[in-house]
């Protein structure tokens, strides 16, 4: 019930979700206090306009993504590699498929073939209810071993449906193989939550982000009128990015309510 609780409550303060609860209520409104109907309809515009607005989403983006910056990595017992980022292979699909998430595989890949970790702890299962398919574990499996990482290098977590969860049963992976410190790969903006409820269970877990979707850069090379005007424009990309960066807030606060952070 709580995962359910927990993906169903946070819509409503989401943009696309919090709109749509205000526009039922500009309609109710309407209907005996027409003249107070503006006020949910003004918020919804604002909330859409905002939200979709490209320095608005990039600034929520880098307060979380820049908490975690990519430093030298020393080697490790093991690298952690969190799900959320394939797609089972179930038909027409030929094969697992990877979503906007999917540089945490391919980053994973890179830092074992680079030496920085015998082995790969692969933490994700799949909600029954919201789609079928494989556990996520095996999909990020069947995706790292085409790129040189071999099935005897992998231990997998395939039950797990949060973050919370991830870090519960990777610690018992840990605990039952020796493993004391660990490379923790997952998107740069879901990191900070990540690396909090890992150390908050005692792992000396070592941030390892990918999938960043905001980067350093000249303001002066971006700062153009074509560029600006596009910036204010509506963008549904960068409303969903919003979406993702407040998901994470949302998400922290949650994880600290329970004692989890």
């Amino acid at each position: 019930m709580f995962l359910f609780v927990s993906k169903l409550l946070p819509l409503l303060f989401y943009p696309l979700g919090l709109s749509c609860l205000l526009l039922i209520v500009a309609f109710l409104l309407l209907w005996k206090r027409p003249r107070l109907a503006a006020i949910p309809i003004v918020a919804v515009l604002l909330i859409l306009l905002l939200g979709s607005n490209a320095r608005v989403s990039d600034g929520l983006a880098r307060s979380l993504e820049f908490q975690n910056l990519p430093t030298e990595l020393p080697k490790t017992d093991a690298i952690v590699v969190l799900g959320g980022c394939t797609e089972s292979a179930v038909a027409p699909r030929p094969w697992v498929e990877v979503r906007e998430e999917g540089d945490r595989v391919l980053y994973a890949a890179k830092l074992y073939r680079d030496g920085k970790a015998p082995r790969l702890i692969l933490s994700g299962g799949r909600i029954d209810w919201r789609r079928s398919g494989s556990a996520e574990s095996e999909d990020m499996a069947v995706l790292l071993e085409p790129m040189g990482v071999p099935r005897s290098a992998m231990l997998q977590d395939p039950s797990s449906l949060n973050t919370r969860e991830n870090a519960v049963n990777v610690k018992q992976i840990m605990e039952a193989q020796g493993i004391r410190r660990v490379l923790l790969v997952t998107s740069a903006m879901h990191m900070p939550r990540s690396l909090m409820i890992f150390r908050k269970l005692g792992m000396e877990a070592i941030a390892a982000p990918t999938d960043f979707t905001s980067t350093q850069f000249d303001p002066q090379q971006v700062n153009t009128t074509e560029a600006n005007i596009l910036d204010a424009l509506p963008d549904a990309d960068q409303l969903r990015r919003t979406t993702r960066a407040l998901k994470e807030y949302v998400g922290i606060a949650v994880y600290w309510l329970r004692g989890w952070v």
